[in-house]
């Protein structure tokens, strides 16, 4: 008998549980209604989880908890603004006959369908209140339907597309609405057909912000009755407004009319009567083009609370006497005028009621005394003085010393230290902010020390020194200190007896502070401690007292310690029991892991514990806290797992950090089911195994960060369930394979990607083409992989993309042409195989900054259309197989700081336009994001890609990488076929680091200019032909770090070994036979010549020494110099394989200005019968060539004797000889 009653309890208790489910679930025509929705919002995916029975459940949807109806429906933001402007079938809401909240903004809806608008819902939607449609695509089309949902009492239209004249005929029979927003449309008036007047009998609130409104078109308003806020702002309302046509908003309390171009109210009506809107209280007249004698116009509006003037053309001295109607105002605000001084008014009773003054920026032309501004208003208690540049002063004689003022900003002002001395006059003062206010020098001891009322000192950013002075202790209501961003030094002493304060800021400083915090040991009110950037000390170890305060926030992090410190934890933390906010990052603590801090604070929120030094296993408490919601150990060197159970104790973790540990082992799966994950960060640690496919389809989780580590497995699964992701970094592991080749049609591709780096792995195969339909990506790197075949054309759909990096990969072809994304900024593509001439691709991308295109195999010349780059800083084409002049484009190019065209084969001259490139620091060099600030004031970076770029300089190549990418500057043109001089204009870079024109064909002198480039690190110009001395002016670049003009034909002394010309070596001028100097082991001054067999000895060893020493090419040449007055022309040949050539003289005949020529250079352990010669007698080769200096005819087979004319080269210095020529070869010495 008892186990058939069991039984019968069992049923009845089944049957009440599925009668209860069933009950609790929402209505099933609602749910199939949503379903029919979801087609049409759910691009992001973002109603992934509209599955199930219960749509009461479901995200975006809320139900009445009785009826189990569906009353509110939030599908803001669910489609794809790229995909069109689409019409919505609005029927497909009749079903949800309970909503009352309909959010439908920033969809790109264009409309309804046919028939199916608003208006078939208006005989089931009756309860529907609040309609929100802004943001969309909408037409005057709409405002009929509308007029028919009498129920809406909130209605959002704003940014839409309403213009011209709109008809509101059929509006009046919303009589229930309130607020109406028609806000950011082009709609210029609005108006019935009927001219009738619209009656909006019970609006309260209407924006018309962001419109054309005119002056003459508000008389609409005047049927508004019951109006009492109305916003105007951004209109074309200008000149004389009238506002005749708001005499009967007699509710009106709020008007908002800034940033139109108006300069005075007429507030008259037509029978010359003051207008008064009796119940307005806040006007706010912000950037118009009122003058002086706006106050004396407003002076009907005797109810004024708040009146706001700020950004207009109040100039000059302002009367006191125009304020004295509004009795009732008790905030004003005149800021960022040009004000100089006021005109005081004694009998001021009219602005009794004035409470709050906002006078920021205001007096920029003169200083003004602090007094005046204070008698000026008399009344009031609260002052806004901040970033008035001028010299604020105060002086003491005269003022009121009973003054009522209690609350002084004036922060960003430039202010004279001696302030603080006088400021104590302000007896009733509680709140004085000082920040950023230039205060130089240590903190008097009289003045400020007298404000025994004051509650809040801020002095921060300030550049005050010394130690603090123990008056400080004299303010002790003080509950808040804020000194931060100083030169303090000493101790904390005078702080001891201030047992008010609440919060104490004393970071970046340079005080002394004990480890167990002794001087703030008896502020027992004390919750806010913060003292990053300080120096820890160790008190003797007979120190056994603890504070008394029970801190909620302390900040430490990166303090110096004294040497020899125990980096252990301050021992007080043991008895802090009320943490929820702990930053003690960066001081190199040592030990386990300080679980205990997690178990003794159970409140924690907040837990930074990074770029410490804890070792040994993640310990976590063994109870559950549920408030901690970031929690950051990264930089440590924890190992082992991650203990699979911090998903339990964190239930609540929105922010884990775990970076650059040595944690080991699988990702813990349990991640996946944290609910309220965004960032995630284990990077930088000893993972291997899969990603879980779970954690990527997490719907909350915005920023996955899994770089370098062992991680392995297939790589396209990952990125194409990332549907809720924005950020994926996955670069530095093990993944492998092709991913081309996957079967992407089960996939429905990620809508919210924006960040995707997958460099440094072993993947390999095509580029994807399914990469294309990540339409949202803007920062892509796919480096360091075996990717092959070409870019594929695809990515030419990724219209949002600003960042691309495929380099060191085997790509081939050519880059699209119709690669041209409109938010471009930096492309890397070096160390491919790809090849052809520049093509179309990135054609007029004027938001381009980088373009890095190296090694490669690019032919053709750079494109004229390349001027059309305006905002390239970094141009990287070394290493390719370029060719013809170097385009003058360059030149109008202002934002260029670094060009690399080495290593290809460029001709022509350097151009000299190149000089006027400013090569000025250059901020879009480095990829800029905002971050996520935490209380402490870390930041952490929503993106983490990095613009970096490799550029050759001081012998050696360099990578580069935010601050000092932004201010680096070079120019590398070596390694190509450049002839001609430099050109002194180069000595007009005074920015450059870095200049290198190395192994060219360039002749000529050095230009002494090269004196001005103070700033330059390295310079070569080594492997050219330049001659002459080399500048001694160069002494004066105290910067440079590498010089070398090595194997060029330079004479004369090198400089002096000064600065930083003392710091070179032998090798900086190596291979020029003809330069002399110390360092060089060769005497510059003149000796007498010897005898003759001496000398012919001599000259002959000198000879085999200087003349024919092997050089650094390895290829014949052969030169022919022509120039023009002090110019080379020069027509280098270089074979791979040398034929025996016979060269005749006559083309050089007639050349009269001759200065140089080299014919033959060889090595000398060159076969002379394999090379090309010259043969034959002189005859009259050279004649007449007084400009001749040098004469090298060695290596030939050249005839005769040397003829006699050779006494006309008037200029000949040296001739280059051998025992080729079948004369006699002591004729040979000059």
């Amino acid at each position: 008998m008892m186990e058939l009653k069991w039984v019968r309890f069992i049923k009845i208790t089944v049957m009440m549980s599925v009668l209860f489910t069933v009950t609790n679930a929402c209505l099933e025509h609602e749910r199939i209604a949503l379903l029919h929705l979801k087609p049409f919002f759910n691009h992001y995916n973002d109603l992934y989880d509209w599955k199930g029975s219960d749509c009461c459940g479901w995200a975006r949807v809320e139900c009445n908890t009785t009826s189990r109806r569906l009353i509110r429906l939030s599908l803001n933001s669910t489609r794809r603004e790229n995909l069109g402007y689409p019409y919505l079938n609005a029927s497909l809401f009749l079903p949800f006959q309970g909503l009352k909240s309909l959010y439908l903004p920033s969809n790109s809806i264009a409309g309804f369908l046919e028939n199916e608008g608003f208006v078939k819902l208006s005989s089931g939607l009756n309860n529907l209140e609040i309609l929100d449609l802004s943001e969309n695509h909408l037409n005057d089309s709409l405002l009929l339907s509308l007029s028919q949902l009498s129920s809406l009492r909130y209605l959002n239209l704003a940014h839409n597309q309403l213009e011209g004249s709109i008809h509101l005929n059929e509006w009046n029979s919303l009589t229930n609405l309130k607020f109406l927003d028609l806000s950011y449309n082009r709609i210029e008036s609005i108006s019935n057909q009927d001219e009738t007047q619209l009656r909006l009998t019970n609006l309260e609130e209407l924006r018309l912000s962001g419109n054309l409104f005119r002056n003459n078109t508000l008389s609409f308003l005047g049927g508004l009755s019951s109006l009492q806020s109305l916003y105007m702002s951004e209109n074309h309302l200008q000149g004389s407004l009238h506002l005749e046509g708001l005499e009967n908003l007699t509710n009106l309390k709020n008007l908002n009319l800034i940033w139109n171009k108006i300069e005075s109210l007429q507030s008259c009506k037509g029978d010359g009567r003051k207008l008064k809107l009796t119940h307005l209280e806040n006007l706010h007249l912000d950037g118009n083009l009122f003058n002086n004698s706006v106050f004396a116009s407003l002076k009907g509006f005797s109810n004024l609370k708040f009146l706001s003037v700020a950004d207009n053309q109040l100039k000059g001295s302002l009367d006191t006497k125009d304020l004295v109607a509004f009795t009732n105002l008790s905030e004003l605000d005149i800021s960022r005028n040009q004000l100089k001084d006021f005109v005081i008014y004694r009998e001021t009773k009219g602005l009794r009621k004035l409470n709050v003054v906002h006078l920021n920026e205001v007096f920029t032309a003169g200083s003004i005394p602090l007094q005046n501004i204070v008698e000026a208003f008399s009344s009031v208690k609260t002052f806004f003085l901040q970033g008035n540049y001028q010299n604020m002063t105060l002086a003491t004689r005269g003022l009121n010393v009973s003054t009522k003022v209690e609350k002084i900003y004036l922060d960003q002002s430039t202010l004279n230290t001696n302030i603080l001395q006088s400021i104590g006059v302000f007896t009733s003062l509680q709140t004085l902010s000082l920040s950023g206010c230039g205060l130089i020098g240590s903190l008097p001891n009289q003045g400020w020390c007298d404000l025994r009322n004051l509650q809040v000192l801020v002095l921060s950013q300030n550049a005050l020194e010394g130690m603090l002075p123990h008056c400080l202790g004299n303010l002790t209501s003080l509950r808040k200190l804020d000194i931060s961003d100083n030169h303090f030094i000493g101790s904390l002493t005078p702080l001891s007896n201030l047992t008010s304060l609440t919060s104490i800021s004393l970071t970046r400083n340079h005080f002394q502070i004990p480890m167990s915090f002794v001087p703030l040991e008896n502020l027992t009110n004390l919750k806010v401690l913060s003292i990053d950037e300080n120096m820890m000390v160790k008190e003797p170890s007979s120190h056994t007292s603890l504070p008394k305060f029970q801190l909620e926030s302390i900040s430490l992090s990166k303090c110096i310690t004294s040497q020899g410190l125990d980096l252990q934890l301050p021992t007080f933390l043991h008895y802090q029991y009320d943490l929820r906010f702990v930053d003690l990052s960066g001081n190199n603590f040592s030990g386990t892991f300080p679980v205990w801090l997690l178990e003794n604070n159970s409140k924690l929120d907040e837990l930074i514990l990074m770029d410490n030094s804890f070792k040994g296993p993640l310990s976590l408490p063994s109870v559950p806290n549920f408030d901690l919601s970031s929690f950051d150990i990264s930089e440590n060197r924890l190992q082992g797992p991650i203990p699979s159970k911090i998903c339990s104790t964190f239930p609540h973790l929105m922010y884990l950090y775990l970076y650059k540990n040595a944690f080991e082992g699988n990702i813990p799966p349990c991640l996946s089911g944290m609910k309220n994950l965004l960032f995630l960060d284990l990077s930088n640690n000893q993972l291997s195994g899969r990603v879980p496919e779970e954690l990527i389809r997490k719907r909350s989780l915005s920023i996955l960060r899994l770089s370098n580590n062992n991680l392995s497995g297939n790589i396209v699964p990952v990125i194409l369930n990332a549907h809720g992701l924005s950020n994926l970094y996955l670069d530095g592991n093990s993944f492998s394979g092709e991913m081309a080749n996957v079967d992407v049609s089960t996939f429905q591709f990620p809508t919210s990607l924006s960040d995707v780096d997958l460099s440094n792995n072993k993947l390999y195969g095509k580029l994807p083409r399914w990469i294309g339909n990540l339409s949202y990506l803007e920062r892509l790197a796919l480096s360091n992989n075996s990717f092959e075949g070409s870019i594929p054309m695809e990515l030419c759909n990724l219209n949002r993309l600003e960042f691309l990096q495929l380099d060191q990969n085997n790509l081939s072809g050519s880059i699209p042409s119709c690669f041209n994304p409109p938010n471009i900024e930096h492309v890397h593509l070096h160390g491919n195989r790809l090849s052809g001439p520049l093509s179309l691709a990135l054609y007029d991308s004027s938001s381009l900054v980088t373009l890095d295109l190296g090694g490669n195999n690019f032919t053709g010349t750079i494109p004229k259309w390349i001027g059309k780059l305006s905002s390239l800083s970094v141009l990287l084409l070394r290493s390719n197989n370029l060719q013809g002049r170097i385009p003058v484009q360059l030149c109008k190019m202002y934002s260029l700081s670094i060009i690399d065209l080495s290593q290809n084969m460029f001709s022509g001259s350097v151009p000299s336009c190149l000089g006027n490139l400013t090569l000025s620091a250059q901020e879009n060099k480095i990829l800029e994001y905002g971050g996520y600030i935490s209380f402490s004031d870390h930041v952490y970076p929503s993106s983490y890609f990095k613009e970096r770029i490799d550029f050759t300089t001081k012998n050696g190549s360099y990578s580069y990488e935010g601050n000092i990418l932004q201010y680096m500057t070079g120019i590398d043109l070596s390694c190509n076929k450049l002839t001609g001089h430099i050109p002194p204009e180069l000595g007009n870079l005074s920015e450059i680091y870095s200049l290198n024109l190395s192994h060219n064909y360039l002749v000529g002198v050095i230009p002494s200019s090269f004196s001005k480039l103070k700033k330059m690190e390295s310079l070569d110009l080594s492997h050219n032909d330049l001659s002459g001395e080399i500048p001694n002016q160069l002494v004066e670049l105290n910067n440079l770090e590498v010089f070398s003009v090595a194997y060029n034909n330079l004479s004369g002394s090198i400089p002096e070994p000064k600065a930083q010309f003392g710091t070179f070596i032998e090798s900086s001028y190596e291979g020029n036979p003809l330069l002399c100097g110390l360092l060089l082991h060769k005497s510059c001054s003149k000796t007498d010549s010897p005898s003759t067999s001496d000398a012919d000895e001599g000259e002959d060893r000198w000879l085999d020494t200087y003349v024919f020493q092997p050089v650094a090419i390895q290829l014949w040449a052969i030169f022919w110099r022509i120039t023009s007055p002090d110019g080379v022309l020069s027509c280098r040949e270089v074979f791979d394989e040398v034929e025996p050539v016979l060269l005749d003289p006559k083309p050089i005949f007639f050349i009269s200005n001759l200065a140089l020529i080299l014919v033959g250079m060889y090595e000398s352990d060159t076969d002379m019968s394999e090379l090309a010669r010259l043969s034959g007698p002189l005859s009259y080769a050279f004649y007449n060539s007084s400009s001749l200096v040098t004469l090298d005819l060695g290596g030939n087979n050249l005839t005769g004797s040397i003829p006699e004319w050779i006494g006309t080269l008037s200029s000949l210095k040296l001739i280059f000889c051998k025992a080729e020529f079948q004369f006699n070869y002591a004729s040979c010495i000059l």
